[in-house]
């Protein structure tokens, strides 16, 4: 890391970006120039939903932005409401304004240290000095270094989806406000995925008044569990290294202890173990358990569970495991998992549900084009963002590390697989705003 880093150039203000702002000015360390392109600071995709169906998928007593203070969200959420409960699931804009509102103290307070610019990064350029970030404007912004924190990359259209051939039909975006809008109820609507995006498209489809037919296709047919009150055990060991005996593992603790149990007490370790398994392990993880994992660990809130069940009971959503196979004009051919014989689904609209994207190579982002181009980043062995060393810094093409850039959050997931979820990410922003800042000192962290 260069010494007296005196100003870093944060790229995105969603959760990850936001919150390493506010840490640098908490811990006095550099100053900040806080990038964003889009409409709001301190959001992000996650928390921008002015949908108030779309709840957290984490109980407000744990959603506090900031280590040091595990009640902060609670507290804020008390201030505006008295008879708020900490154990409920709040509407994630509720929680968008909760950052918004923190972003702006603490720039207030800040003057000068923390300065929010809106525009486009399309290129960073490192020196032996520091960084240049080229807007699309034209603007040149000097800092000593640069953290991306852009957040997940969109989905690609999976294998048998064409997106010329569906054409104004696909959306490939969830998140376009087109994508649920001039339906009726003859329609069939297609939704590519069965987890937590294509829960919040179907409940946004049902809010709007939809009462077509909704279709969601996976390739296991996977849906999220739900959340249910339960106490997590504690471990009177480190759980074991191998994906095989892991397994054993959790499947016994889960007949102890339940499988909610089982799951969450493996959170403090999660990530020391996806670190130290060896690359076949986690090769082997991705491609047979990885599904089970996600429905296991990221969970709806019971009251979003309830509305799901409700609409598969009421036959309005279908579930379907399978793979799409061909488009056509006004139809998708499918293959349903375990036959060989296609199935064919007339459609009005196809959404892509299928999350985040992992393949970095194939982003539209101008940034990322740059950076893998100019050889400044690399792609994770598994395609699962981008490539950071433990201390978040960037590696480049040639297997080094980049002295002046960083990411954080849900692009580094191929490093900590773990770091799409509020708690993780704050801690991974965390230590490194107090790296940077010379503060990691204090208390003994780094001696």
């Amino acid at each position: 890391m260069p010494n007296r880093l005196s100003r870093i150039a944060i790229v995105g203000a969603g959760f990850s970006g936001s919150l390493f702002a506010i840490n640098l000015v908490r811990h006095d360390g550099p100053d900040a120039l806080l990038i964003e392109r889009g409409a709001a600071f301190g959001r992000g995709v996650a928390y921008s939903t002015g949908n108030a169906d779309h709840l957290l998928n984490v109980r407000a007593a744990n959603m506090s932005a900031l280590p040091d203070a595990p009640a902060h969200f609670a507290d804020w959420l008390a201030g505006r409401d008295r008879d708020a409960c900490p154990t409920a699931f709040v509407p994630r804009a509720t929680y968008g304004a909760y950052l918004g509102d923190l972003l702006a103290e603490t720039a207030g307070d800040a003057g000068t240290r923390l300065v929010r610019r809106r525009g486009e990064v399309v290129a960073i350029e490192p020196d032996s000095y520091g960084v240049t970030v080229v807007l699309a404007d034209g603007l040149r912004e000097r800092a000593d270094a640069a953290v991306l924190a852009t957040g997940n990359l969109p989905p690609h259209a999976p294998p048998g989806i064409d997106a010329e051939v569906l054409g104004e039909r696909y959306f490939g975006d969830p998140w376009d406000p087109q994508a649920t809008r001039g339906l009726d109820d003859r329609d069939t609507v297609l939704l590519l995925g069965t987890g937590l995006t294509m829960v919040d498209v179907a409940l946004a489809l049902d809010g709007a008044g939809f009462r077509g037919r909704l279709v969601a296709l996976s390739r296991r047919g996977l849906l999220p569990r739900a959340h249910a009150e339960s106490k997590p055990g504690k471990l009177s060991e480190h759980p074991p290294a191998t994906t095989t005996a892991l397994l054993r593992a959790v499947r016994s603790r889960a007949e102890a202890i339940g499988w909610r149990g089982a799951v969450d007490e493996l959170r403090p370790f999660t990530q020391e173990l996806w670190r130290r398994a060896p690359e076949a392990d986690r090769a082997r993880f991705l491609r047979h358990l990885r599904p089970w994992w996600d429905v296991h660990r990221h969970r709806l809130a019971p009251e979003v569970a309830a509305r799901v069940e409700a609409l598969v009971a009421s036959g309005r959503l279908e579930i379907h495991a399978g793979k799409p196979v061909a488009s056509e004009a006004g139809a998708v051919r499918w293959r349903p998992r375990g036959s060989e014989p296609v199935e064919r689904i007339e459609v009005s609209r196809v959404i892509n549900c299928t999350g985040p994207a992992g393949e970095a190579a194939r982003a539209a982002d101008p940034l990322l084009r740059q950076l893998l181009a100019d050889g400044l980043a690399r792609p994770d062995a598994f395609n699962l963002g981008l490539d950071v060393d433990a201390d978040s810094r960037l590696v480049g093409a040639d297997g080094t590390p980049q002295r002046r850039l960083y990411a954080l959050g849900p692009v580094t997931r191929g490093a900590h697989w773990e770091i799409t979820a509020v708690p993780d990410i704050r801690a991974q922003v965390w230590h490194l705003a107090r790296r940077v800042s010379n503060a990691h000192w204090v208390g003994g962290e780094g001696l």
